[in-house]
């Protein structure tokens, strides 16, 4: 698997870091990893195939990521690009996705769903596991962040990866994520972090002891880690910040 972040930034505007996105190439298609508004502007500057793209995932309802997905399906029902596509595009999120498309879809009567090509939303209950494309399979893990929150963890023949999004700490997350390839996980503050729904970098060394993940990459960052001395490893684990534009393999 390649990954591509789009956006490792927060809801916090920042120079260099844009909300929530990531761009994913598996053995079995394309899937985006949230959609801030931001986003579907990096997938372009990213030069990534978004006319083509094969499935998207939206972990909560927060609109740092998914605030970008109304204006996505906006633009593929449109753009010429996608005129000629017949491949059907998947949406896959949590209880309550068909009714966020169907508000963003009642501002403006815009028809989102109605593509060129077919185009279906699936809501997933925490803890299923399903077929993100052929030969992708994915699962999912309720987090403490919203109520519909949830980490994903995604394995093709190539390898794996969890997408923490946002969330609390969780011991069981670490064994959500147990031996994983690449741990995706947000760490919004670096220490002293004032709520309890995100997480700082002690946090994620409690959690990467239960998960023992070969690389942690750390996402969601706050403007605070401007000033911070990025980590290069955490408990003997190879460990990264995050930055727009970094591409990851398994």
């Amino acid at each position: 698997m390649k990954l591509i972040v789009l956006g490792s930034g927060s809801s916090v505007p920042h120079p260099t870091r844009s909300s929530s996105g990531y761009w994913l190439d598996t053995a079995g298609g394309s899937i985006l990893l949230d959609c801030s508004a931001s986003a579907i502007h990096r997938i372009a500057q990213e030069e990534c195939d978004w006319a083509n793209l094969d499935a998207i995932w939206i972990s909560h309802f927060h609109l740092d990521h998914c605030g970008g997905l109304a204006p996505f399906l906006f633009g593929t029902k449109y753009a010429p690009t996608t005129r000629s596509r017949t491949k059907p595009m998947r949406i896959f999120g949590p209880s309550g996705l068909k009714n966020l498309i169907a508000a963003f879809d009642s501002a403006y009567d815009y028809g989102l769903l109605e593509q060129p090509f077919p185009c279906e939303v699936i809501e997933v209950e925490p803890g299923k596991e399903f077929n993100l494309s052929e030969g992708v399979t994915a699962k999912t893990f309720s987090t403490p962040h919203t109520d519909e929150s949830c980490a994903i963890r995604i394995d093709d023949v190539s390898g794996s990866i969890v997408f923490s999004a946002d969330t609390g700490y969780s011991t069981n997350l670490g064994a959500f994520a147990r031996g994983v390839d690449l741990l995706l996980i947000e760490c919004s503050f670096f220490a002293d972090k004032p709520v309890e729904i995100h997480l700082n970098l002690a946090d994620i060394e409690q959690i990467a002891r239960f998960a023992k993940p070969k690389k942690i990459v750390l996402t969601h960052l706050y403007p605070e880690w401007d000033a911070r001395r990025p980590p290069t490893e955490m408990g003997g684990i190879e460990a990264a910040l995050a930055f727009d534009g970094m591409v990851l393999s398994t």
